[in-house]
């Protein structure tokens, strides 16, 4: 097995392009993978305030890195949600990351801005835990980017994500959540430009770079992500994918080309109010869901 590129011995092959790949010239292949997202879809420019959303894990650290690399001023943000052990652990390894390739970055603690760790916080609600997690991290993630100047704010959802979420909504027929599906949810007032650089990305290929890279992730699995719908969803395209190389691709930039165009235009757009606490977009009533949460757990 031959480098396309080059002709020498190749260490990575990648079945749903159909080619193989010797380190230097996989880099190159993934990194431009992100540039042609970023342009494609019209993410951002080289002028732009970048915030990256890090967690520690494999997606996000080769974001951050990947961005970097290719010229864009971009600032890392972790925040720490007191999953113990995991978010100390995370955070050590974010720090040492960051320190390694003089990256910029600012790390928050849950209990600033929610008063209470995610583990705490989910005793105050019904939801699930992930649910919780991700409407509290989606909150503080805006509200620090807005506060502090940034005009994007990058997550690490690559491909295999974005199918797994695509085929969860196509199998619960949820036209709203199939109309907000875009590598791009652009900025307005209240929201920061939110972008997925890896969307043209797998896992597999995420974390190939990482290795090769030589990128000190953390890959443990938090202990609230057991029976999470998602995991499930991937498995079932993994098992078409090693069987038709390039579904999952096809599949989300099909969505993306072909039919997000037409439901995005149709489906009913949400109205927001701002709340009256925070002052942040809301459709949940005259408070929302993070500044409702804030106060259970302070009278609790």
């Amino acid at each position: 097995m031959k480098c396309r590129v080059c002709g020498k011995t190749a260490v990575i092959k990648l079945k749903s392009h159909n080619t193989a790949f010797c380190v230097e010239h996989f880099v190159e292949f993934f990194e431009r993978r992100v540039e042609r997202a970023i342009r494609r879809f019209k993410m951002f420019g080289r002028g732009s305030n970048i915030l990256v959303g890090v967690s520690g894990g494999k997606d996000s650290l080769s974001a951050w890195l990947a961005l970097k690399r290719l010229g864009y001023d971009v600032t890392g943000v972790f925040i720490n949600l007191g999953i113990v052990p995991n978010s100390d652990l995370a955070q050590r390894l974010v720090e040492s990351f960051a320190s390694e390739n003089k990256l910029k970055l600012a790390v928050l603690d849950v209990k600033d801005y929610l008063g209470a760790t995610i583990p705490e916080a989910r005793n105050f609600t019904r939801k699930p835990t992930c649910s919780v997690c991700g409407m509290v991290r989606r909150y503080i993630l805006n509200k620090f980017a807005l506060e502090n100047g940034f005009n994007v704010l990058v997550t690490g959802h690559n491909l295999d994500d974005e199918a797994a979420t695509l085929f969860g909504n196509i199998m619960d027929w949820n036209p709203q959540y199939l109309a907000r599906q875009y590598p791009v949810l652009p900025e307005q007032d209240g929201f920061v430009r939110k972008v997925k650089p890896l969307v043209l990305c797998s896992e597999y290929e995420t974390l190939a770079y990482a290795v090769v890279m030589r990128i000190g992730f953390d890959r443990s699995r938090c202990p609230f992500s057991k029976g999470a719908s998602s995991q499930f969803y991937k498995h079932i395209l993994n098992l078409i994918e090693h069987d038709m190389p390039g579904t999952k691709q096809r599949f989300v930039t099909g969505f993306y080309e072909k039919i997000s165009p037409i439901i995005s235009g149709q489906a009913k757009k949400p109205e927001f109010k701002k709340c009256k606490i925070c002052g942040y977009p809301t459709t949940a009533g005259d408070v929302c869901a993070f500044c409702r949460l804030k106060e259970l757990i302070r009278k609790g």
